[in-house]
């Protein structure tokens, strides 16, 4: 997550600290993120003033400790110029917890345990985006409902794929369940499925 870029975009407005650019932060992206921990604020600020896109000045306060103000510097928004027109190719590639859940269950060869893989994830997804719904409706901020919206549409696409794959592995009665289940395992047992042990297994974990 860019989340470095991001602080750097809220300092291009001009100079600011830590806790009103926590603040900033969940004001722009809004409540489908969740809130940014200040540890880890502090953390990304600390490297960017090492890395010199930030400069850090110590401000006294006549009664509370004193405030850090960061601002931006020149490579600073040379960095950000740069991050604003490249491409943002898909961080985790295409692994997902629930396409790894669909393997196992798929080559379990069991149809109940498919269906009820499949249930699952689909109710779970439909109430993510009743929710995203909601939260789209109450956003005031334009830019907020382009976001929720967004969110929205990566649910739609899964869900797309729980459709996509009870077409694929149900749709012919158990047939294509059989085959995955009797099918050798690239680990080197046969029919053990994902994960199971025997030989060969370290190495095939290995590669993952």
């Amino acid at each position: 997550m860019a989340i470095q870029h991001a602080v750097l975009a809220l300092l291009a407005r001009g100079p600011s600290y830590g806790y009103e650019l926590k603040s900033a932060f969940e004001a722009a992206v809004g409540p489908q993120w969740g809130p940014l921990n200040i540890g880890h604020l502090y953390q990304i600020l600390d490297r960017l003033s090492r890395d010199g896109l930030v400069v850090a000045e110590r401000q006294p306060q006549p009664v509370k400790p004193d405030r850090v103000v960061y601002e931006i510097t020149a490579d600073g928004r040379a960095e950000l110029d740069r991050w604003l027109t490249a491409p943002s190719p898909r961080s985790g590639g295409f692994r997902d917890d629930f396409f790894l859940k669909v393997t196992a269950a798929a080559r379990s060869g069991r149809a109940d345990t498919v269906r009820t893989v499949l249930a699952n994830q689909r109710g779970h997804l439909m109430r993510e985006l009743r929710n995203l719904d909601g939260l789209r409706r109450q956003a005031d901020d334009p830019v907020v409902r382009l976001l929720l919206s967004a969110a929205g549409r990566h649910v739609e696409a899964d869900l797309a794929f729980v459709d996509d794959a009870e077409a694929a592995l149900l749709a012919d009665g158990g047939a294509t369940l059989t085959g995955l289940a009797a099918a050798p395992s690239t680990a080197g047992s046969a029919g053990r499925g994902l994960g199971g042990p025997g030989e060969g297994a370290g190495p095939a974990r290995a590669a993952g």
